[in-house]
């Protein structure tokens, strides 16, 4: 067994058109070695490719325009509130993630589940489940497949509300909300999981049975988190805690990139940071973030609004499953306005986006930088600007978050073309430059 997986991110964007992709290109890069197709949900050679055909600025621009659900997500398990109860309900696509194509059971049945870096639990949707999509996981077709008790310590180990009687024993279930308007109902199970040529045995897993609301992905999600029951915990012996990814450039018609599980083939010179421990919500990957310059000011943002609080949830995380980088409002506010003095208007508002000027202003757009412990991260100018389906408009690629919001996050849209390093085994994010193309 290899101890080191890498797993190859292969994203075509919907653009003009989802039909008539080359087979070839939606195929394993290296068919030689132990790599893995990855796709994202939207992409043409996602599953899920099924939606109106749309420009890729348009599609963007819907993308950001679900940033707010995930954010208060993201706040909820910040803030450690209750999760929703769960309802039967029809599942619709509205979600902005990236798709893992793993195998579940022996013999190993194929799911294209979502990566998802702030939460740990995996789940996937099971036979009979009430609101489900078609593609589900048959647990009857799996020879390896078996639910775990109440009396299990995974049982313990899970987010949400437990249903156990209170002798302990019996079937674990377990209720879950994701992306802010969405809940499930599943059972606690165990069976193997494949990723390409590794497989981990009496993986623990939640057995979807009924789902609410419209963001539960369709076959399931796979956690990165940091918790006990993410596939880092789970898989420490063969990957000792580390793993890393390297988003493409989102001007890209075909995105490819690369995540690679294990310490092998990492980057030898990086620059790195030390995560923040939440021991509340030990999922998050909380990084001290200091400050942030325009060009060559430092935004004066008073502290309170980056230093960590682990009561109050309040701190800066990165995230995988948002598109825009989101800074509390009165950070924000005074990053834009800085940036606004440096870059001559007019100014306008573009869907999420409410600070953009005529492209031709580009040349003299300053250079953002994020000031974390012992890091600084200046951004490239396509991880700062986005511009408009029209090409005449260049917007900054950030927002606000709401009033009640207690987070900062770097989301994906800023790290294109890095090579973003998890080390749970040394508690450090490293950042280093990469072509992901």
């Amino acid at each position: 067994m290899e101890y080191l997986a890498t797993t190859f991110l292969f994203f075509a964007f919907l653009i003009t058109n989802t039909q008539g992709v080359k087979p070839s290109l939606c195929s394993s890069s290296k068919p030689d070695t132990s790599d893995l197709s990855i796709f994202h949900i939207y992409g043409g050679c996602s599953p899920f490719k099924d939606q109106k055909p749309n420009l890729w600025p348009n599609t963007v621009l819907d993308m950001a325009a679900k940033d707010p659900k995930r954010v208060a997500f993201l706040d909820s398990l910040a803030a450690q509130k209750t999760s929703a109860p769960i309802a039967s309900g029809q599942q619709v696509l509205n979600i902005g993630n990236y798709l893992v194509r793993t195998k579940i059971g022996t013999p190993g049945q194929l799911m294209f589940m979502v990566l998802d870096t702030s939460l740990d639990a995996a789940w996937v949707p099971c036979s009979g489940c009430v609101g489900c999509s078609s593609n589900i996981f048959s647990p009857n077709s799996s020879s390896t497949f078996g639910s775990m008790g109440c009396a299990s310590a995974q049982c313990g180990q899970v987010r949400g509300p437990i249903s156990c009687p209170s002798t302990g024993s019996g079937v674990c279930q377990f209720n879950q909300s994701y992306g802010g308007d969405s809940s499930l109902l599943a059972t606690l199970s165990h069976d193997s999981l494949s990723l390409d040529k590794d497989v981990i045995t009496n993986y623990a897993f939640g057995c979807i049975n009924a789902i609410s609301g419209n963001s539960i992905p369709p076959q399931g999600l796979l956690g990165l988190g940091r918790g006990p029951l993410s596939l880092i915990s789970q898989s420490k012996s063969l990957y000792n805690g580390v793993f890393s990814y390297c988003l493409p450039s989102f001007k890209s018609y075909y995105f490819s990139g690369s995540l690679k599980l294990g310490p092998t083939g990492q980057p030898r010179t990086i620059k790195t940071t030390p995560f923040l421990q939440n021991p509340h919500r030990p999922s998050l990957y909380y990084v001290n973030l200091i400050a942030v310059s325009v060009g060559r000011v430092q935004v004066p943002i008073p502290k309170q609004y980056f230093t960590f609080d682990p009561n109050t949830g309040v701190g800066t995380i990165i995230d995988s499953g948002t598109l825009l980088t989101r800074f509390v409002a009165p950070a924000y506010n005074a990053i834009r306005d800085e940036y606004k003095k440096q870059v001559q208007g007019p100014y306008s508002s573009l869907g999420a986006f409410d600070t953009c000027f005529p492209v031709t202003h580009e040349q003299v757009a300053p250079t953002v930088t994020l000031h974390f412990e012992g890091m600084d991260l200046k951004l490239p100018m396509e991880n700062t600007l986005i511009h408009s389906s029209a090409g005449n408009l260049a917007c900054l690629a950030m927002a606000a978050n709401s009033a009640n919001s207690v987070i900062n996050i770097i989301a994906t849209w800023q790290q294109q073309n890095l090579r973003i390093l998890y080390d749970t085994a040394n508690s450090r994010l490293g950042i280093a430059r990469e072509l992901c193309n």
